[in-house]
């Protein structure tokens, strides 16, 4: 068993049991206990687990913008390079309030003609300081958690324009429902920015797939585009085919 396939198998372990502890996931494994503790140590880094004396237990609740963005960062970056010859350089789209599309945001320097609204305030720094001129917050009542903008005048706002696309994450993604999100509130804002798009595109890490969160988000039908780090043919992208195109 390689590295992910083993990171994988403790995160199942996890999200079945709450915890493990270092010598149980060592012999179920086959390796020592070392190697577990190491990909612990990973796994607390992305921000799926929290260490505890003798093993870890499931990270449970969101976690502040800044913390996530350091988290996964060359997985974003690489779904960020994906989608950029995606973005058009006219009209209007959406961006939600996830560090991945933050990182999009980053990259968006050359689309001056381009409004691109989120419910972000990170987000929307990041638009300013890339350049982006006509970037555009929604209102709102602050999350100062999760980082992003949610309740009615959010959802009205992002009610009140046409899209032609919505670039989108999530807290997980599972085959049944699609996207879900860490609150309802967020979710809401989201479903109103996916109602106004032509197309939505939603940006998943690899460590997302198969993890429902607690509020659902978007579902499949108004997905036109799976987008993950993964290479498109990886195996663990196979219950998503015929539901969804996958980059």
């Amino acid at each position: 068993m390689h590295g992910e396939q083993r990171r994988q198998a403790l995160v199942e372990m996890l999200e079945a049991a709450g915890s493990v502890q270092l010598a149980e996931a060592a012999a179920a494994l086959g390796v020592s206990e070392m190697t577990i503790r190491r990909d612990l140590d990973g796994l607390v880094q992305e921000g799926l687990a929290r260490r505890v004396r003798g093993g870890a237990t499931r990270a449970v609740g969101p976690r502040p913008f800044g913390e996530r963005m350091g988290q996964r960062r060359q997985a974003k970056a690489r779904i960020a390079q994906k989608v950029l010859d995606l973005v058009p350089a006219h009209g209007a789209i959406a961006l939600d309030a996830s560090t991945t599309a933050g990182v999009l945001a980053e990259q968006l320097g050359q689309h001056d003609d381009l409004v691109v609204v989120t419910n972000s305030w990170e987000n929307f720094g990041a638009l300013r300081r890339a350049g982006v001129a006509r970037a555009t917050l929604t209102g709102g009542q602050a999350d100062e958690l999760t980082g992003s903008l949610v309740g009615p005048m959010a959802c009205r706002f992002a009610s009140e324009v046409r899209y032609s696309m919505l670039f989108a994450s999530g807290a997980g993604i599972d085959v049944e429902h699609g996207a879900s999100d860490v609150s309802l509130e967020e979710a809401q804002v989201k479903r109103e920015f996916a109602r106004g798009s032509e197309r939505v595109i939603l940006l998943i890490d690899s460590t997302k797939l198969a993890r429902p969160g607690m509020a659902r988000g978007i579902d499949w039908r108004e997905v036109e585009l799976l987008v993950t780090e993964l290479d498109p043919t990886d195996a663990r992208l196979d219950p998503y085919r015929g539901i969804v195109d996958i980059r």
